[in-house]
C-alpha cells in the first residue's frame, strides 16, 4: 500500500476542540480521520475538502509527498502533455522563502508587478461577485477582521505568504506557451493532490496569491523564465481548533450551473 494511502484513523477524538465536518447526507467526519479505521471514498475526500487557514507543524514526510504527487500524475491531460510542473519545499529552504516574503510585506510591498497572470477578471458580475464578497466577509468575521481594518487584513494576507504554518509547500508551473486546454489539465491535476491529501488525513490551501511573488520564487527555486508561476499549495495537518477553520463556503445547487436533459425526474 502506498504511504497512508486509503486508511485514515481516528485520532485525538476526546479533544473537545475538533471540528466536525458534514457530509451532504448528513454523516459526521472529524477533519482528518473518519470516524473509523476505513477506507476513505473519493465522495468523502471531495466533501471533506476545504482550504485550510491554519496548520499544525507536525511534518509530512518526503514519501507521503512523493505518493501525492506520483499518483495525482495519473490526472488525465488532453494529448498526454501532462503540463503540470512542481516545486515542493519544506523545513528550513521553506521557511527562508516565507521570510523573505513577508519581509518584504513588512517592509509595504504587497507584489511584485507585473503580475503574471489575473486571478480574477477586471469586472467581475454576478452571481461570482457576491460569492467571492461572502467567502471574504464571512472568513474575516470568524478571526475578528472587519471590512475597515487593512491592518487585519494586511495580517492575513502575510499568513497566506506563511502557507498558515503548513509544513510544506508546493509551487505549480505550466510552461508559457500552453493554452486555456492545458490550464484545465493543471487544474484537474491540483484537485488531484488535494484529494488525495485528504486521503492520507491531511489538508490543502490552493493559493492563487503565491503568482504575486513569482520573481522571488523563481529565483530562490530556480523556476525557468520559460514557466509561469500559477499557485502555491501549502500542505499538513489541520489546526482544527483554530476558528478560521470553522468556516465552510456555500455551494450553489444543481439546477443554478448544471442542465440535464433525457433524465428521469430527480426521486
Amino acid at each position: 500500500m502506498l504511504p497512508g494511502a486509503g486508511m485514515i484513523c481516528v485520532k485525538r477524538v476526546a479533544a473537545k476542540a475538533r471540528t466536525l465536518r458534514i457530509m451532504s447526507d448528513g454523516t459526521s467526519l472529524h477533519p482528518g480521520s473518519s470516524l473509523s479505521c476505513r477506507p476513505m471514498s473519493v465522495t468523502e475526500a471531495l466533501e471533506t475538502r476545504m482550504t485550510c487557514r491554519a496548520f499544525r507543524d507536525t511534518p509530512v514526510s518526503g514519501d507521503t509527498v512523493r505518493s501525492i504527487l506520483s499518483t495525482a500524475a495519473r490526472a488525465p491531460s488532453s494529448g498526454n502533455l501532462q503540463p503540470w510542473r512542481v516545486w515542493a519545499l519544506t523545513g528550513d529552504p521553506l521557511l527562508k522563502l516565507e521570510q523573505h516574503i513577508v519581509a518584504k510585506i513588512a517592509a509595504g510591498q504587497l507584489a511584485e508587478p507585473p503580475a503574471e497572470y489575473l486571478l480574477y477578471p477586471e469586472n467581475l458580475e454576478e452571481p461570482y461577485l457576491s460569492r467571492r464578497a461572502k467567502a471574504g466577509e464571512d472568513m474575516y468575521r470568524a478571526i475578528g477582521i472587519e471590512r475597515n481594518d487593512p491592518s487585519g487584513w494586511i495580517e492575513q494576507f502575510k499568513r497566506n505568504m506563511s502557507f498558515f504554518g503548513a509544513p510544506v509547500g508546493l509551487f505549480f508551473a505550466i510552461d508559457r506557451t500552453f493554452l486555456q486546454g492545458q490550464w484545465a489539465d493543471l487544474g484537474i491535476f491540483l484537485q488531484s493532490v488535494m484529494l488525495l491529501a485528504r486521503e492520507r488525513g491531511l489538508d490543502t490551501a490552493p493559493l492563487g496569491a503565491w503568482s504575486l511573488w513569482h520573481r522571488t520564487v523563481r529565483e530562490m527555486l530556480g523556476i525557468p523564465e520559460s514557466h509561469l508561476l500559477v499557485c502555491g499549495m501549502a500542505l499538513g495537518e489541520m489546526d482544527d481548533a483554530h476558528p478560521i477553520n470553522q468556516v465552510r463556503t456555500t455551494r450553489a445547487p444543481l439546477e443554478e450551473f448544471a442542465v440535464l436533459q433525457g433524465f428521469e425526474p430527480s426521486a
